[in-house]
């Protein structure tokens, strides 16, 4: 064998090896997005981010986000908590399906469910929410990049924040070919500018937070809201349940159970403590604290609701 064949062989056998590690880091890549997401009902996937405040860590991958396929287009249920986040939502998603995405909802103005917008921002894509949102935003979007930013650094600045084209003002149906998705706005609860999506194929419902698992529920609107909220959310005759935070794919109504025995809890104790003179600092100290061992990152929010709450029920 000449110099010149060993060399062609030896540079053959290079490519191919190269070929092998191109195709097997492809394959990877693929099921790694793939893994973003899981199948909960047919043509329903949701992605589960960690119970925890944002941070650079998890690159603001805390809240619960999906898409759901029809016929025609896939609808995005909120797209996370960072550009990052928002990109691996859409990778998932284009490895299931060729689709185009006719609708982006997002489920009220928290940047953990709103900084990934971004990532879907493109011809032909409607974003979806409240009659409130764009207020919402247009009021806290600049603050909240500007606030985030110790926390997940220049994520934040990359954040997009997207107006909404379609408001919810009831109830609006999503047409995905072959496949309706309810979204309905609900009154102040978790903030003012609520929204839930319900797939009625699958009885799967989307319910941004207006339901929290193991994550302490947050109160940005109105406790009593929250509490009339969630006995209207028990009325709809759902399956499954992605919620804003905590397990995906869990059984409804049962999902509402712990939520809505914290949010009486702090109602009752916090009336009590009105009723008997007591100021707010001791409302936020003692308020709901039988319930502490239930919920992860209690002491982050309970003193805030506690704080809220307390002043929404001195005007009873």
């Amino acid at each position: 064998m000449t110099t010149f064949q060993s060399s062609v062989r030896l540079m053959l056998r290079c490519i191919v090896i190269a070929f092998v590690i191109f195709i097997h880091d492809n394959a990877k890549a693929r099921d790694a997005n793939a893994a973003f997401v899981r199948e909960i009902a047919p043509g329903v996937y949701a992605h589960q981010g960690a119970v925890a405040l944002m941070n650079a860590e998890n690159r603001g991958d805390i809240a619960n986000i999906g898409f759901v396929v029809g016929e025609k287009c896939v609808a995005v249920i909120d797209a996370g908590g960072s550009l990052e986040v928002g990109r691996a939502l859409l990778a998932a998603l284009r490895q299931i399906t060729d689709k185009p995405i006719c609708f982006v909802v997002n489920t009220h103005v928290h940047p953990d469910h709103i900084f990934g917008d971004g990532a879907f921002v493109a011809p032909g894509v409607t974003f979806v929410g409240h009659k409130n949102l764009p207020r919402a935003l247009a009021q806290r979007g600049a603050f909240y990049k500007k606030s985030f930013r110790p926390m997940i650094g220049a994520l934040a600045d990359e954040a997009v924040i997207v107006t909404p084209t379609l408001t919810v003002d009831g109830e609006r149906t999503l047409d995905l070919g072959g496949r309706a998705l309810t979204v309905r706005s609900w009154r102040t609860a978790h903030t003012d500018n609520d929204v839930s999506v319900f797939d009625t194929a699958s009885g799967v419902i989307f319910t941004g937070d207006l339901v929290f698992l193991r994550h302490t529920p947050v109160v940005d609107g109105s406790l009593l809201g929250f509490l009339s909220v969630v006995g209207d959310l028990e009325k709809i005759p759902a399956k499954l349940a992605v919620p804003g935070h905590g397990p995906i794919g869990v059984d409804w109504p049962a999902a509402l159970q712990a939520e809505k025995t914290y949010l009486e809890t702090l109602t009752k104790d916090l009336r009590r403590l009105v009723k008997s003179g007591e100021r707010v600092d001791r409302a936020a100290q003692e308020a709901a604290q039988s319930e502490k061992s239930k919920w992860s990152l209690f002491d982050d929010y309970n003193p805030r609701n506690a704080t809220a709450g307390f002043a929404e029920l001195e005007w009873e």
